[in-house]
Formats: structure tokens, sequence, C-alpha cells
């Protein structure tokens, strides 16, 4: 098999992204949206798309180009008509008739076809522009299941440290119980808690895997692929990024697909137009019949003989009145054409909406992150304070798991608080026009 050269960058990304994947190498939140945009099926569709476009270009073409049919016909006469003139009849043909020739049809005027031309022409436009619109959805839906895999981790790995803790008071406290200087209470207590997390854990476990599930189905990656997801993805958020007063709505694939879309109810209006318009065509035929009284047509020294036929000529079509068809088609469209401003118009309004919506999510998201991350520190502190009081008797066990059930409520609060400054950072991302950024 020859691999076009054109292909073979493509080819080596894939193979590229594939021997990371299998070799456990830590799938970065670039390497999944690249890798998505190549295997993604909806992506993938959506570029068959384009060259079903350039495919329909033709078939639209291929009626402003000659038009040639050939044909060929052997007819047996089992009964012969006659011409009866005065007292004499003459017989009308021969008993075995063929018949071969050609025919040329060429448009000359014809200005539903022209107008066919320049919709086609756009259409590619159009699919240019929904791969391009795919690709962003894509782009958009796995990094929100990239983020979402990596705070649940952060909820696993936040949960084994708690029982990593839990594991050791228990053991504290089965010996103080072992040598009398510790109620069965106390004991049963904190077995019931450690219980609980290992629940909590294998609950975890199981939405991590789900969610992982998701995120390869989305990226096109089979599901029974082991992936690894650095930490470091997530990432420490201190500061806002910088906010523009306003977007380039001229710029947003949406809005470029809803105006291409609007030229074509254009063009399909102007093709009804066209359909007041007369049409002019070339038309042409060469043919040659033979006649016999036997099935001797195609042998050299039978008795058939053969006579050739030619004609050239122009047709012209004028539509004189359809019963208002036209004119109902025609009104059709235009109301199409100004749904599609009502649909531009609502467009705009939803992107700036989603702008601006997004710069206010991000402002709420830092100033939440910023008090939970102080929240965590001040629970990470009373934990530690009320543990050492309580391995020195000064703190009841109640008050420790009631410290450690807050430090676990606070560290799993700040991780939500990080994934929705990203979900909203996507967000802005998306409403500026960038998504493609996230892959360079």
């Amino acid at each position: 098999m020859i691999i076009p050269v054109k292909s073979i960058p493509l080819l080596l990304l894939c193979l590229f992204l594939t021997g990371r994947i299998n070799a456990q190498q830590p799938l970065t939140l670039k390497d999944a949206l690249n890798f998505a945009i190549e295997n993604n099926a909806n992506a993938r569709k959506s570029r068959l798309e384009i060259d079903g476009g350039k495919f329909k270009t033709q078939e639209v073409r291929a009626q402003a180009l000659p038009q040639i049919t050939g044909n060929a016909s052997l007819t047996y006469n089992a009964i012969i008509g006659q011409l009866v003139f005065g007292d004499q009849a003459f017989q009308l043909g021969r008993k075995w008739n063929s018949n071969a020739g050609v025919q040329v049809s060429q448009q000359l005027l014809n200005q539903k076809v022209f107008t066919g031309l320049k919709a086609a022409k756009t259409s590619e436009t159009y699919y240019n522009l929904n791969a391009n619109l795919t690709e962003e959805q894509v782009i958009e839906e796995v990094a929100n299941n990239y983020y979402q895999v990596l705070v649940s981790r952060q909820q696993l790995t936040v949960i084994d440290t708690n029982i990593k803790n839990v594991n050791i008071v228990e053991k504290i406290i089965s010996n103080q119980y072992q040598n009398g200087l510790a109620k069965k209470i106390d004991v049963d207590r904190i077995k019931v808690n450690l219980t609980n997390l290992q629940t909590q854990r294998e609950q975890i476990i199981n939405a991590v895997e789900q969610l992982e599930n998701q995120l390869k189905f989305s990226m096109g990656m089979p599901v029974t692929t082991n992936i690894i997801i650095p930490e470091s993805e997530l990432g420490m958020v201190e500061t806002l990024p910088l906010f523009a007063d306003s977007i380039n709505l001229a710029g947003r694939t949406e809005i470029r697909l809803l105006t291409i879309q609007k030229e074509l109810y254009d063009l399909q209006r102007k093709a009804y137009v066209a359909e007041y318009y007369p049409t002019l065509s070339l038309t042409g035929n060469l043919s040659t019949t033979g006649q016999s009284d036997h099935f001797d047509l195609f042998n050299n020294h039978g008795s058939a003989f053969y006579y050739n036929a030619s004609a050239i000529g122009i047709t012209l079509s004028i539509p004189i009145f359809d019963g208002f068809a036209t004119r109902s088609r025609v009104h059709q469209a235009t109301v199409d054409i100004r749904k599609a401003d009502e649909d531009i118009r609502q467009t705009k309004n939803s992107l700036n909406l989603a702008y601006e919506n997004s710069k206010i999510q991000l402002k709420n998201n830092i100033s939440t992150i910023k008090a939970q991350h102080q929240n965590v520190q001040l629970a990470q502190e009373i934990y530690n304070s009320t543990q050492n009081n309580y391995h020195n008797g000064l703190a009841a066990l109640t008050d420790l798991l009631d410290t450690e059930n807050a430090l676990t409520s606070a560290q799993n609060s700040y991780n939500q608080a990080l994934l929705n400054y990203k979900i909203a950072e996507i967000q802005l991302i998306k409403s500026k026009g960038n998504l493609k950024s996230l892959l360079k």
C-alpha cells in the first residue's frame, strides 16, 4: 500500500501518540487534545463531509458540461404493417431492424445551473467551517473530561492520605485498649470511620474509572487503554487572566458558519428566481439504422441495408405560468434568509453572554480558590494540633475525627474550586475563539 506524502505527518503523529500511551508515558492535555482531533469519530466524520462536499460540487458542475448518451436497439417485427395505395399494398419496413446512435446536449443558457455551481462552491466552505466547529467542540469536551479526571484522582489522593492517618490512629488506640488506657467504644468508633473511608475510596475508584473511560471515548481511544495523567496539569491558580472589553465575534466559527448558511439561502432564492428565466440548450444526434428480412444484420454478405441520420438543433424553453409555484418557493427562501439573520443576531448575543459570564465565573473562582486554599491550611493546622492533643490525652477521639472530616472536606472543596476554574477558563478561551491554541 502506498501512503500519500501529505498523510505522513499525520501518520507519524498518531504513531508518536500511540507509542507514548503504550509506553505508559504521562498523557498531557495537549497530547490528549491532539489525539482526539485525529481519532474522535465526530471530527473524522466532519472531515469526510469536506470530501463529500467536493464531490457534490463535481456533481453540480457536471450539469454545465456536455451530456453524451449512447443507445442501441434490435427489433423483430412479427407482423409488418402495410400501406394500401390504390389496388396495391406496400410493406412498411422489414422483419429485422437495428439502430445505434449517439445523442449530445449542452446547456447554453440556464441560470439555475450556474447559480447551483456557486452554491456548491459555497457549500465546500460551509463543510470546512463545520469541520472546524466540530473540532472546537471536541477540544472543549475532551478538556472538560480531562480536568474532571484530574480532580477525581486528587480526591482519591486525599482519601488515601486520610486512610493512612486513620490507620495510624487505629493502631495507637488498639494498643491503648490492650493496655487498659482506652475504651472499647473508641476502638469501635475508629474502625467504623476506617470502614467508611475505605467504602468511599472504592466509590471514588469506580468514579475515576468511569470518568477515564468517558475521557478515552471522547478522545476516540479504546476504553481498554491504560493512561497516566500527571497531577501537575491541574496546578495552582492565583491570578486572573487578562480580560478584553469585547470579543471579535466576526472571527468566531459559529458566526462564520451562520453567515455562510445565509449565503446558501440567498443562492437558493436566486435559483428559484432563475426558474422565471428561459433556458437554451444545444442538441445533436447521430444514428445508423439497419433493416433486413432475415437475421443477417451483422453479416457483411447479408441482405441487410443501412442508412445514417444526423441532426443538430437548439431548444428554447420559456416558462409562462406554473400556478405561482415559483413565486411561493421564492417567498419561502426569503423567509429562510430572514430567519438566518435572526439566528446570527441571537448567536452574537449568546456569545457575548458566554464571554461575560466566563469572566464573572473566573473572578468568583479565583476568590473561592484563595479562600479554600487558606481553609485547607487552617484545617491542616487544626488537625495537627488536635492530633497532638489527642496523643497527649488533651482531646477526645470525637474531636480528632471531626477535624479529620473537616480537613477532608476542605481539601475536596479546594480541588472542586480548581475544577470549576479550569472549566470556566476553557469557556473564556472558547468565547475568544482560541480553543485551538490548546493544541500547541
